[in-house]
């Protein structure tokens, strides 16, 4: 199966594989007005365009057609998920990850640090007050600069990947040789990519709402057990908390969607934690 982007039918099928990857029946009516909507209310395509698009997706087994309605196959499903994590960054990868990191990082260094202080009898964190107040502030102020990041990161990100995106496929496009088809293909690609524009700031708040709401109960919780619980077992059960999230939970997650082995995971991850925690509690000791 070949699926490049080198003519009419080929834009057709990704706005057919975008609107059925959630598995939904639809109808070929139904799909044809979504095509017309994305054309700014526009009949761009003709129903035997649609048709002949359908056909060589039910030929590949992309689709299942009962006639009158389709609905996507499970190899379907899977290249739909592919482009519309591609178009609109629908997997949580990066802001999972990066929430889990920074809460387990920080909920770290604020444990750490309370745990070294008692030690120490320094006394600055001797008050469970002071405990709470420092924790969530630094927990909150991360958890902000988290979603501020990937919010407007996100968004110039997105839409600088998608606008080259969209460069290729008209470039590929423009090599039509019938005049009316390319012309059609071109118009279809561009109301596409600004229907996507506006789903991409929705996507990259989704994704700056998942990734300060990870980092903050990533962090929150094991300082709340450290401070819930008695000598030992604050630090026990709070470091054991840590651990679980960061080296079973994150690697698991990083494994799965990198598809590298967990091992290799395993290392990069406490490598990566430790630095940062070593470090953050330097810095710290000589502020």
């Amino acid at each position: 199966m070949a699926f490049e982007i080198q003519e009419l039918r080929d834009v057709i099928r990704i706005i057919v594989l975008l609107n059925l990857s959630k598995g939904n029946v639809e109808s070929k009516t139904s799909l044809k007005r979504k095509i017309d909507k994305v054309c700014t209310s526009l009949a761009c395509i003709s129903v035997g365009e649609l048709d002949k698009a359908l056909t060589e997706m039910a030929s590949e087994k992309l689709i299942i057609d009962n006639g009158y309605t389709v609905q996507l196959t499970e190899q379907g499903l899977k290249l739909g998920q592919e482009w519309k994590s591609l178009l609109l960054k629908k997997e949580p990868i990066l802001e999972v990850v990066a929430g889990l990191v920074d809460g387990s990082i920080t909920g770290l260094v604020v444990i750490l640090s309370a745990f070294l202080s008692l030690l120490t009898g320094s006394g600055f964190f001797l008050s469970t007050k002071t405990v709470v107040f420092a924790a969530f502030l630094t927990l909150t102020a991360v958890s902000i600069t988290n979603f501020s990041s990937f919010f407007l990161g996100g968004v110039t990100e997105d839409l600088a990947n998608i606008m080259t995106l969209r460069t290729l496929m008209n470039y590929s496009l423009s090599d039509i040789p019938d005049k009316k088809e390319r012309d059609k293909s071109l118009l279809l690609v561009e109301k596409l990519f600004l229907v996507l524009g506006k789903e991409i700031h929705r996507s990259n708040l989704s994704a700056a709402i998942i990734c300060s709401t990870t980092t903050f109960l990533a962090g929150s919780l094991p300082i709340i057990v450290y401070i819930a619980l008695p000598t030992p077992l604050d630090i026990i059960a709070s470091l054991s908390i840590v651990a679980s999230i960061a080296g079973i939970f994150l690697v698991s997650y990083r494994s799965k969607k990198t598809r590298v082995h967990w091992k290799v995971t395993l290392a990069e991850t406490l490598a990566i934690v430790a630095i940062a925690t070593v470090a953050s509690l330097l810095l710290g000791g000589f502020a």
